[in-house]
């Protein structure tokens, strides 16, 4: 595939103010978006963004590129990322553009895109975006240029939508839930969507000042929510990150449930209810124990790569419903065309009430094995994975394991940085395996 100059596996991300995330760059970004997605469809693109104050200078100059290539531009204001998707379905738009840096601190920003159906752009989309970014930038004449509009009722249509997900048949009545919103994009959906639909609500993170998005709080930092779960007696405790893609779960009991045990409750519930369609799509950081508690059930598992989007390119090649990742991107494609925090939620909380059983009930025989990850520093251009003694290493291990645990070896794709994880019944041993690994890496690097 050819390299990527701007776009990484989620849009164009970065420090504010620094390349690429400039004023100058932004109204390039929107020229050229608008001249490739401007040859078809409608010529009116969504544009929605959390509550981090670059906000602001982000979309001005956004629209001021598309304007340029003569597209129309309708302002969602502070959207979830899941939203802005379903929204720019709903509006027949020819893309949706969403001005968010998930989990990150307020510093950061970024760009990305959603085509018309709801899906991340294709790459070679995003490729022709590029290749036209280099290019210089020209003006359609004053009577083509774009205008724009801002959709005052945004927020409320997604919520219907929203609500739409959970059974008519069950209520959230008599349930008591803390909604930690990370002071971002949803700070003003998901305690809404909840509580119209009978719970009762007590926000975490719902005031945001264009500063604190992710401080201390969401997907991210738990401690917040476990302490007012707790501190409240409430059933359940909800987690969503900077731009609502992502969930984390705290138990009535202070306990931690991440993606692989959202994934867990949600594939059980559904193989109960025989509303599993196919198979479950994990990653190479999905714990063994998800994988094995698949082959227990006879239901398939694939490991995409890293990315929501590699798990969503293989639920739809085996044109399969559910998947996600460690980090809480759920995807449940019966519903949406990409991860979504808050409707993962839902399905979660329908499985407790449909079942009337509690939250750690629902991961009877479900036990993550230990997990050790190390990060080792290597200089770019090198590849340690690829000499023997590391090699040697990795293949003494997994013999050690003996197909009950797992080693995984990868490069990130943001730093010079060697992730090596290993996964098995012993956390002792798992550990020192872990360190076994990571200095042979370390040596071959040196």
């Amino acid at each position: 595939m050819t390299e990527r100059k701007y776009f990484g596996t989620d849009g164009v991300r970065g420090l504010v103010g620094e390349y690429p995330i400039t004023p100058e760059f932004a109204v390039k970004l929107g020229w050229a978006a608008g001249k490739v997605l401007a040859a078809k469809g409608t010529r009116k693109v969504l544009v929605g963004k959390d509550t981090r104050i670059s906000g602001y200078m982000l979309e001005s100059a956004l629209e001021a590129g598309l304007s340029a290539a003569g597209v129309n531009v309708d302002f969602l204001g502070p959207m979830p990322t899941p939203g802005i998707a379903y929204l720019t379905r709903t509006f027949r738009a020819a893309a949706g553009i969403v001005i968010s840096a998930s989990h990150n601190p307020y510093y950061d920003n970024g760009i990305k895109f959603f085509a018309d159906n709801g899906h991340k752009l294709p790459d070679h989309v995003e490729l022709e975006i590029e290749r036209l970014i280099d290019e210089p930038m020209d003006c359609v004449a004053s009577e083509h240029l774009g205008r724009a509009n801002r959709i005052n009722d945004a927020a409320g249509r997604y919520i219907e939508f929203c609500k739409s997900v959970f059974p008519s048949h069950l209520s959230l009545t008599g349930m008591h839930i803390v909604v930690d919103c990370a002071h971002g994009a949803t700070y003003h959906i998901a305690p809404n969507v909840f509580r119209e639909l009978g719970a009762k609500v007590t926000e975490v993170g719902t005031r945001p000042d264009g500063l604190n998005i992710n401080e201390g709080c969401g997907a991210t930092h738990l401690d917040a929510l476990q302490q007012e779960v707790l501190k409240q007696k409430a059933d359940v405790g909800i987690a969503l990150d900077g731009d609502g893609d992502r969930i984390m779960m705290v138990s009535d009991r202070g306990r931690i449930l991440d993606g692989d045990e959202i994934l867990y409750i949600l594939m059980t519930n559904a193989l109960r209810s025989g509303t599993l369609k196919g198979g479950v799509v994990g990653t190479l950081m999905s714990n063994f124990a998800l994988e094995q508690a698949c082959e227990s059930l006879d239901i398939p598992f694939i490991r995409a790569k890293v990315g929501d989007r590699y798990v969503i390119e293989q639920l739809k090649e085996n044109d399969w419903a559910l998947g996600g990742e460690s980090s809480g991107h759920i995807i449940n494609r019966n519903y949406h065309t990409t991860g979504d925090g808050i409707l993962a939620g839902l399905q979660v909380l329908a499985a407790m009430m449909a079942e009337e059983r509690d939250i750690e009930s629902l991961l009877d025989g479900f036990k993550k094995l230990p997990q050790t990850l190390v990060n080792v520093r290597y200089t770019p251009g090198a590849d340690p994975l690829e000499t023997e003694q590391v090699k040697a290493v990795v293949a003494e291990v997994e013999t050690a394991l003996a197909g009950q645990g797992r080693v995984l070896l990868r490069k990130s794709g943001t730093e010079p940085v060697i992730r090596v994880m290993v996964e098995g019944a012993d956390k002792r041993i798992v550990k020192t395996f872990a360190q076994q690994i990571a200095n042979e890496v370390e040596s071959a690097t040196n």
